[in-house]
């Protein structure tokens, strides 16, 4: 071997050892566990679920190693009545429900999300929440129920359909006396029109009117009961109503659970539910429109606009059951009243500068 040669060799060998000392001192990176949360869902299946799975898919896109939610579907820990409960009590770490689903806690509850009509629909319901003190009332109730939540709210929904019945309903007096399925406040509201009404989980009302346990029923929208049979039990499908015409879904998550997070952490889960608000609505209305054609063409449903007679009778039961709830409770007249200024001044812009859109649909589609 040559002089340079062997200087060559020896260098090169300096260097590996130099590399290999330094790769064996480099300390190994250890990465912390992420934070996982579990959120159980309201829903066993269907459009709701994969609505839930959205928002959880866009906190865990976001949050990436850090922060981790787990979905998990109607029953798996607590029944749908027990979830509040077992969040609060960090049986559970989340929720994705609607407010009405605890009701019973508060008739105030149903004020956020299925309340009266001021004109408004749920896209404006959430900016009296996020711009009109709504969440602060929100905080406020939670603290006088005693509740340790934390909530965030999403995806606007179109108004309720009045639902099925087994006849055309073309007058308020027919629904005198039918025994119906409905939820929240809007179970007062009916109750005050004299029907009988029956709070059933979803997935019990098809059943339910299958066997004649109640004449009537309604549920949120044409995809979720199109899933559910409502047409094997009914060809009589009512669109439009006021006794729940703006809801949205509850975000709830345990307030010891919550405050341990990060700043950023805490921020993911809000703006996730931000942003998941847009992408319901786009994703929802386009299918509620389809299935709502395949319930007409593929399966026979007759589908009808409500009568205002109906639509006015909801408003005056609306008028007499809001009146008895806020003499009643102080903290509901509260919340009616930030409502109602939020309304008025928002609705007279919208009312006037909105064009009629059904005007320019009739005008190309007939």
């Amino acid at each position: 071997m040559s002089t340079q040669t062997r200087r060559k060799f020896l260098k090169g060998s300096a260097l590996a050892a130099t590399a290999t000392a330094g790769t064996l001192a480099a300390p190994a990176i250890v990465r912390a566990a992420p934070t996982v949360l579990k959120m159980q869902a309201a829903w066993g299946g269907g459009i709701f679920l994969q609505n839930a799975q959205s928002y959880v898919d866009r906190v865990n896109a976001m949050a990436g190693d850090a922060l981790q939610l787990e979905l998990l579907p109607v029953n798996s820990v607590v029944k749908t009545s027990q979830m509040q409960d077992a969040v609060h009590r960090g049986v559970l770490d989340a929720a994705h429900y609607v407010p009405a689903y605890w009701y019973s806690k508060s008739p105030v509850a149903s004020l956020f999300g299925t309340g009266p009509c001021f004109g408004w629909s749920s896209q404006e319901v959430l900016g009296w929440i996020y711009y009109g003190g709504g969440q602060e009332l929100f905080d406020e109730m939670m603290e006088r129920l005693g509740l340790d939540l934390v909530s965030f709210f999403n995806s606007p929904m179109p108004a309720q359909p009045l639902g099925w019945f087994k006849e055309h309903i073309t007058d308020a007096s027919q629904m005198e006396g039918l025994k119906y399925r409905t939820v929240g406040l809007a179970a007062d509201v009916l109750l005050e029109m004299g029907m009988s009404v029956v709070q059933l989980p979803g997935g019990e009302i098809q059943p339910a009117m299958k066997s004649g346990l109640i004449d009537a029923a309604e549920f949120n929208n044409p995809t979720s009961d199109r899933d559910f049979g409502m047409q094997d039990v009914s060809k009589h499908y009512h669109l439009a109503s006021f006794h729940q015409s703006q809801e949205f879904f509850e975000c709830t998550f345990n307030k010891a659970k919550y405050d341990s997070l990060s700043d950023e952490q805490k921020a993911i889960l809000k703006h996730a539910s931000e942003a998941e608000n847009s992408n319901f609505y786009w994703h929802n209305t386009r299918s509620y429109a389809t299935d709502l054609i395949k319930l007409q063409e593929e399966h026979g449903v007759n589908v009808y606009r409500t009568p205002d007679s109906v639509l006015s009778k909801q408003l005056e039961a609306w008028d007499v059951v809001v009146a008895r709830m806020s003499e009643q409770d102080p903290f509901f007249a509260k919340v009616i009243d930030s409502q109602k200024a939020y309304a008025k001044e928002v609705m007279n812009y919208l009312n006037l500068n909105q064009p009629d859109y059904k005007l320019a649909y009739n005008h190309y589609f007939g």
